[in-house]
């Protein structure tokens, strides 16, 4: 049986992020169970996180074909890896693409459960952007929360886009196609051209005297 939009997308981002969590353990100089730990988490974490707050039966526990990726992902990074150069420059690409699948792919599984609109973007948004987290937390990298470039932005985005053309009543492939062009276009732009929000600035407390 052919898969959907969707479903490639999902198989695609499960892989793309896998990807990423393997080469996070590559920076850390890690063995094969690291590889394959940081991969995993990284590639199901998001959907995971999903699931659980859906209600649903968790997706890979289903399907195992999704760990069975990460795994196979993390073995050709673990041998493949020193042939690749300026690896943290991929891995932030790899993550992009990653993040603009998982946001069209959380969104459609958010709005398919419930049929609402606001549920379907925080799913999008969730599915995102948590396995990178993990990812972060586990390699001990700078979280991609704290880094001044937009990043939940695009999920965002990603997810809205796909979810207003579905509502709209444009074919799975097009809403998927545009949530995702939207996603990975600001967070390429984010790591292209340093897009960013402008960030808090603390401001003195007054001084004593001054206090009327």
């Amino acid at each position: 049986m052919p898969l959907n939009p969707i479903e490639l997308l999902d198989y695609a981002g499960v892989a793309v992020f896998a990807a990423t969590g393997a080469l996070a353990a590559s920076r850390k100089q890690l063995d094969i169970i690291g590889f394959l730990f940081l991969a995993s988490v990284t590639g199901i974490g998001g959907g995971t996180f999903r699931d659980v707050i859906l209600n649903l039966p968790v997706f890979w526990i289903a399907n195992s074909g999704y760990v069975l990726i990460c795994a196979v992902v993390a073995m050709l990074v673990f041998f493949g890896a020193h042939r690749l150069e300026s690896r943290w420059k991929l891995l932030l690409w790899l993550d992009a693409v990653g993040l603009a699948a998982f946001s069209v792919m959380g969104a459609a599984k958010g709005l398919a459960v419930t049929g609402s609109p606001v549920v379907s973007v925080v799913t999008g948004v969730l599915t995102a952007t948590f396995g990178g987290i993990l990812r972060d937390l586990l390699a001990g990298e700078p979280s991609v929360l704290l880094r001044p470039e937009i990043y939940v932005t695009a999920a965002l985005a990603g997810a809205t886009l796909f979810t207003t053309g579905d509502l709209a009543g444009l074919p799975p492939l097009a809403s998927g196609l545009a949530g995702f062009a939207a996603a990975f276009l600001v967070r390429g732009g984010a790591l292209k051209f340093g897009w960013a929000f402008p960030s808090y600035k603390s401001r003195p407390g007054r001084r004593p005297e001054d206090i009327p």
